[in-house]
């Protein structure tokens, strides 16, 4: 199956073709670093790791960008605010996003640009712009004409009225017209700006990305990534911005956005005072539940946040946990040759790889991947609770559904942090010798030693379990 995703540009799914053979080009619209990253910021970086991810382990050869607007009147009022620079309030709240995202297992992107250090790349674009007819300077300040551009409007499906209502547009009776939007903002008192041909000032808010993405990839490259709130403005200004400009069309070839999280059905934000930092978050679950939880839905579906479901998110990734002990346990015993139940473990491991592969190729699905993990550890528990006649297992069986299972595992990017769940050599051997003294007891029928080691163990958080292959372990 080829892969297929959603194109918000033409709004249905279309088979994905590269713009080069065999390499992927993404950017991602990063944060603006005033504040430590909310819930809202994590899910399209951990959405579009998994997409990396998958595009990777696929053979493509992926160059991925993604920006910090470190340029904006929120960080220079934050700045004011706290007697610091715009450059100290951006670069702490870069460090959280960074702190934050690593924990969650998000790989860092290529390149991270800063608006602040592409001001020539806006400037050319907007001199570009004006010298086209697209765009025009006034007091200082240059805007867009967006009746210029015949297309505005075809990323998000509205016409110059509709937008008028709730965007963000900048207050200027003399402009042409009310929805034509900034490029350049002349210098007011207090605030960073650098020299231009129309005066000193700093860029607009979308100008940015434009210049950046076809700095680092080029027009015409292959994802452009978001959530959908940035469908209107900022990514249907991104458009006119840079094929008027380049002439080349379509500018990105497709856009894919993500669903807003809520919070009891609403969407999150700043000024509903309804948001939640991650940091705070990652106080009482582990990165890897977060992670998890965003992943088990649809990247493009709303997604609830609540405590209840992320206890519901915990204990399903415990249910995973307990399989990869279990492949790991199963892998420390010798293996022997084939048999029917190990048969039955390759032909389910192979199956559900597929149809894993199936789901990401589906406009990647991880929503339904998760299940398809979820099945396989399920087969994984069952063979491990076959009778065998006290002999070791399959090693061919035990070998397949373990590469299955850190495949799917590592392109969602879960079960990858050290922590309880995890065995390592040397606890496996420490636990080999404390099983074989326990046996060793119950077979000269001290059983007081034997319980004794069992009860042990227990009181560190390590349950024995004797099963028809032998006696496993867990952390519990």
């Amino acid at each position: 199956m080829k892969l297929k995703v959603y194109n918000t540009l033409t709004g249905g799914k279309e088979d994905f073709v590269p713009l080069e053979p065999g390499r992927v080009k993404i950017y991602v619209c990063g944060v603006t670093p005033y504040n430590h990253p909310h819930i809202g910021n994590a899910r399209p970086f951990v959405v579009w790791d998994v997409f990396r991810r998958y595009l990777e382990y696929s053979g493509y050869d992926v160059l991925h960008v993604q920006n910090f607007t470190d340029i904006d009147d929120k960080i220079i009022k934050n700045a004011q605010a706290g007697n610091l620079s715009w450059q100290e309030v951006a670069g702490k709240y870069i460090e959280s996003y960074f702190a934050v995202m690593d924990r969650l297992g998000v790989k860092r992107a290529h390149i991270y640009p800063r608006v602040s250090e592409h001001i020539s790349e806006v400037v050319a674009l907007t001199a570009s712009l004006i010298e086209k007819g697209y765009a025009y300077a006034l007091d200082g300040n240059v805007y867009y004409r967006v009746e210029k551009f015949s297309d505005y409007g075809k990323l998000s499906k509205r016409n110059l009225t509709d937008m008028q209502a709730g965007a963000r547009v900048d207050v200027d009776e003399n402009k042409e017209h009310p929805m034509d939007f900034a490029l350049w903002k002349a210098a007011r008192p207090g605030e960073p700006s650098w020299e231009s041909p129309w005066g000193k000032g700093r860029p607009g808010w979308h100008i940015e990305c434009s210049a950046m993405s076809l700095r680092y990839l080029g027009a015409g490259f292959d994802f452009h990534g978001g959530g959908s709130d940035l469908i209107f403005p900022h990514h249907e200004n991104e458009i006119a911005q840079a094929e008027a400009s380049t002439g080349c069309r379509p500018f990105v070839r497709y856009w894919l956005h993500n669903g807003f999280i809520t919070l009891n059905k609403e969407k999150m934000s700043k000024s509903l005072g309804n948001f939640f930092l991650i940091k705070d978050i990652l106080e009482k679950y582990d990165p890897q539940v977060l992670r998890f939880f965003i992943l088990a839905t649809h990247y493009r579906s709303p997604l609830d946040f609540s405590d209840d479901l992320m206890d519901d998110a915990r204990r399903a990734l415990e249910r995973l946990c307990t399989a990869k002990d279990c492949l790991a346990r199963l892998k420390l015993l010798p293996g022997r040759g084939p048999d029917a139940a190990g048969a039955e473990l390759i032909a389910a491991a192979l199956r559900l790889k597929a149809d894993f592969i199936a789901a990401m190729d589906d406009d990647f699905n991880t929503a339904l991947a998760v299940s398809y993990l979820f099945s396989l550890a399920k087969e994984i528990n069952i063979y491990a609770q076959k009778p065998g006649g006290g002999e070791p297992p399959d090693g061919k069986a035990v070998q397949t559904a373990a590469g299955v299972f850190d495949m799917m595992s590592s392109i969602l990017g879960v079960l990858e942090t050290d922590g309880k769940t995890e065995t390592d050599g040397k606890t496996a051997d420490i636990m080999a010798v404390l099983i074989k003294l326990r046996q060793a007891a119950k077979e000269s029928k001290d059983y007081k030693t034997a319980d004794s080691i069992r009860n042990d163990l227990l009181q560190i958080g390590v349950i024995l379990e004797d099963t028809p292959r032998g006696v496993q372990w867990k952390f519990k």
